[in-house]
């Protein structure tokens, strides 16, 4: 498994991941992911200082994601889960132009100001011919830890309205909950710190939206071409 964080000014999977080593190259000319949690990871946070601000224009973004992807030693992987920034930008042009792409999920809170966003979004992987696997909901809920009353912050179904609305699956829904921010503000991702307790109410929701995604792949048509020679045909 591997996973590259493509948010070249807002990096977030050090943080997440709780790693911060600098990545290493053997020949000097590629560089080797930073494993953690028996995850391949890769990110322009392993490369530059915390304190840096990205003030980059949209070819060197575009040119920083290619390096990060085509340079680093990925080896052998089932997955490699690209996390995108939001919006419809350069970033998300040049994977959808550069790079093959199995599907999409789409990740949304319910209200309908990032709903407005979702859609653009799902357009423009559809006029790029990206499938979209499906939409996940965010911050659906909410449960009071005092009282234990659930409420919708964000509004109501947002996900399913959309889902609905353009024809794609709703894989999930996850909660609004002190526990995910606080695990991943720590390093230690919610499923991981509760591997040896699999009743875990969020730890589930998470494997149930990766057992779905996984389905989703596996339905997919496979592109076997980089696998076959090339074939050039001469009439002498």
């Amino acid at each position: 498994m591997g996973l590259l964080d493509a948010d070249i000014y807002g990096p977030s999977v050090p943080t997440m991941m709780g790693c911060s080593d600098s990545p290493t190259s053997q020949d000097q000319k590629s560089i080797d992911p930073i494993i953690k949690y028996g995850i391949k990871t890769m990110s322009i946070g392993y490369l530059v200082d915390t304190e840096t601000a990205m003030i980059w224009r949209g070819p060197m973004v575009s040119t920083a994601l290619k390096q990060l992807l085509n340079d680093c030693n990925w080896g052998d992987l089932d997955y490699l889960l690209i996390d995108l920034p939001p919006g419809t930008g350069d970033i998300q042009l040049t994977l959808a132009q550069k790079i093959p792409v199995t599907g999409a999920v789409i990740i949304t809170t319910p209200q309908d100001l990032a709903l407005m966003d979702v859609r653009r979004a799902i357009k423009m992987f559809e006029k790029v011919n990206i499938h979209i696997l499906g939409v996940i909901e965010n911050m659906a809920t909410h449960q009071c830890s005092q009282c234990g009353h659930i409420e919708k912050i964000f509004g109501s179904d947002g996900g399913e309205k959309i889902a609905q609305e353009l024809h794609i699956k709703l894989l999930g829904q996850l909660p609004l909950d002190i526990q995910i921010r606080e695990d991943l503000d720590h390093g230690i991702p919610t499923v991981i710190k509760n591997s040896e307790n699999p009743d875990h109410a969020i730890s589930k929701t998470y494997l149930n939206l990766a057992l779905k995604i996984h389905e989703g792949l596996a339905l997919r048509p496979r592109d076997y071409s980089i696998k076959f020679p090339k074939i050039i045909v001469q009439n002498n």
